[in-house]
């Protein structure tokens, strides 16, 4: 290319599905996307260009991140003294170290969250030494590294806590709330401060793990909707984000409660591939790019987005002939991963105006990728 601005290369530290849908929008928008893989065989690596690496060790992270013009992450495993490490070579880490850590760290995350009288349950940081004043039953969760389920406990005693310290040294407890439904909001926002979000999703959990989403969320009044999207955008810019962030939150009555925040692309704003004007994928090169930001309004009334589980098929590509052909408008996304039982290998999605057709066509396309129902 002669003249004028090259277009950049953005690093991502990852190379799972989150990595393989940003791959898209970058080719869209003529963006080099370069990959930090652990292996060629990972979700994203074996569709885009990849270095293979281990991101806890600096010196590798270090010299992938100088090939680069700008670097993002797909997961939170990355230890935050690296990122500080990137940074003080003068690598463009987005978002940063300073707003990372509160995708990383659940005791830092909910410390901002109260200083900034932002809704959260009551909680504690819990070794042992005293018993908790929070009432049992309760949660427990790991500090970091815990996601889809792991890392967290509903502890009925003082003796189950203790048995779960034998395996992590300190913990965070949190009130057992009695919330109605979980829900998720998706925020993104620039380095000069552009910000936006995009209508706040329903999250349908079984064993810790997200199987479906509906956007916007059904049964959540406007106030709630409208406060939801003001928590997030708050938080957006408490912490400095650059980039997208998740951020769930519990319904408790008529009360918003923040549950946990991804500073990243997130499986709740998968369905905006198809049912938004402006993907969660090409908001957050956007954002990391600072360039403005995209509309986020959706294409439909309703967008329903299943996760395909690992189950009793292996086989992923041969269900499309079934499905197509039953249900012309759903849209999949493979990930290409080894299937394993419980294991996310994939996701559908349904944009449409009728909200139980999409819900009956999404959890059909599901249950027969998996091998739940056989036609």
């Amino acid at each position: 290319m002669s003249g004028g601005v090259k277009f950049p290369t953005v690093g991502v530290i990852g190379a799972g599905q989150l990595a393989r849908m940003m791959i898209a929008p970058a080719i869209a928008l003529g963006i080099n996307l370069k990959l930090f893989a652990a292996s060629s065989d990972d979700s994203a690596a074996i569709a885009a260009d990849h270095v293979v690496g281990d991101y806890l060790n600096p010196e590798q992270v270090l010299a992938f991140a100088k090939s680069c013009d700008v670097l993002t992450f797909e997961h939170e495993l990355i230890p935050n003294s690296i990122i500080k490490v990137l940074e003080e070579n003068g690598i463009a880490v987005r978002p940063n170290s300073s707003a990372f850590i509160y995708s990383q760290n659940k005791a830092e995350m909910r410390k901002v969250l109260q200083e900034n009288n932002l809704p959260s349950p009551k909680w504690e940081l819990y070794t042992g030494a005293k018993p908790t004043e929070i009432s049992f039953p309760l949660i427990a969760k790991s500090i970091s590294g815990g996601y889809d389920g792991r890392g967290v406990w509903v502890v009925g005693s003082e003796s189950e806590l203790a048995e779960i310290l034998k395996i992590q040294p300190s913990l965070l407890l949190e009130e057992k709330l009695k919330f109605t439904t979980e829900i998720a909001v998706m925020v993104a926002r620039s380095p000069h401060g552009q910000a936006a979000t995009w209508p706040p999703t329903l999250t349908i959990q079984r064993d810790g793990i997200c199987i479906q989403t509906i956007t916007p969320a059904p049964d959540l009044s406007d106030t709630l909707k409208v406060s939801a999207q003001e928590i997030a955008l708050k938080i957006a810019d408490v912490i400095g984000l650059v980039g997208v962030m998740a951020v769930e939150l519990f319904v408790v009555d008529d009360q918003l409660v923040v549950n946990e925040l991804a500073a990243r692309p997130h499986n709740s704003g998968h369905w905006s591939i198809e049912g938004s004007v402006t993907s969660q994928f090409e908001q957050h090169l956007r954002a990391i790019l600072d360039l403005p930001l995209g509309d986020t309004s959706m294409r439909a009334e309703f967008a329903v987005m299943g996760n395909v589980l690992g189950g009793a098929k292996t086989d992923m590509y041969r269900p499309y002939l079934h499905l197509f052909a039953r249900t012309p408008y759903l849209k999949v996304h493979q990930y290409r991963k080894e299937v394993r039982a419980g294991r996310k290998v994939g996701h559908v999605t349904a944009i449409g105006n009728n909200l139980t057709t999409l819900e009956s066509e999404v959890s059909h396309a599901v249950n027969y990728m998996n091998g739940a129902v056989d036609e």
